[in-house]
């Protein structure tokens, strides 16, 4: 799960960028709202955190435009203004979420993972697959009650494609997916990471569309 993050302390955007990067998010973060918009034009995320008090102007009026636009992307405000009124004038403009400043990190991302679930329309947080289990918040995975060796990035390929068993994502996808800005990304490694995991799991838990992507079959499939 990609997510961008909307900060402009460098000492707290760093921190985020780290911690959440160690809790299965690939991060990307920006200082302006200006930076803002132009990532939201040019890549794709599965969410945002969003700090209020920006240097060219407040988060929540990127929020009202980007509702006002259409655009759906789970959105969690962090802020140190954290009066009631603060919180419910944050949420009335379309925030998914919101939390104050100080904040606790293994909060902050079992709230970006609950926030991500709503928008999926899932209530479980793990994920069930024809035997397969994967637990985001723990970054595990288990076949048939055995416990699975994958690493980061196959375990967010197999997450991708559990999401919605069915919905084909393209390579270029998964690689957004699974790679920030900072990080270099080789021509194959997508159809690298499909092969160890079918070599883990059997070729018949993901499949090839050809000339479109890849996904998990239907069938198999148990609603979370």
């Amino acid at each position: 799960m990609r997510l961008l993050i909307v900060e402009d302390d460098p000492v707290l955007s760093e921190g985020l960028v780290v911690g959440l990067g160690l809790s299965g998010f690939t991060v990307d973060a920006v200082a302006t709202l200006t930076d803002a918009r132009e990532a939201l034009i040019h890549s794709e995320f599965s969410g945002m955190v969003l700090d209020i008090m920006l240097p060219d102007g407040l988060g929540t009026d990127l929020l009202a435009e980007m509702r006002a636009g259409g655009n759906m992307l789970p959105v969690l405000l962090l802020t140190a203004r954290d009066q009631v009124r603060d919180r419910v004038a944050g949420l009335d403009k379309g925030a998914d979420d919101y939390l104050g400043k100080p904040f606790d990190l293994d909060e902050l991302a079992a709230r970006i993972r609950a926030m991500l679930r709503r928008q999926g329309g899932r209530a479980s947080p793990v994920l069930h697959w024809n035997g397969l289990e994967l637990d985001p918040a723990a970054m595990t995975a288990t076949r048939d009650g055995q416990p699975l060796r994958l690493s980061r990035r196959e375990f967010a390929i197999l997450h991708a494609l559990a999401e919605r068993p069915g919905r084909i994502l393209s390579r270029a996808q998964l690689e957004e997916r699974l790679y920030g800005w900072q990080e270099d990304v080789e021509s194959n490694t997508v159809e690298v990471h499909i092969h160890h995991l079918r070599a883990k799991l059997g070729r018949e838990v993901i499949e090839t569309v050809r000339g479109l992507g890849y996904c998990m079959p239907v069938s198999g499939a148990k609603a979370g």
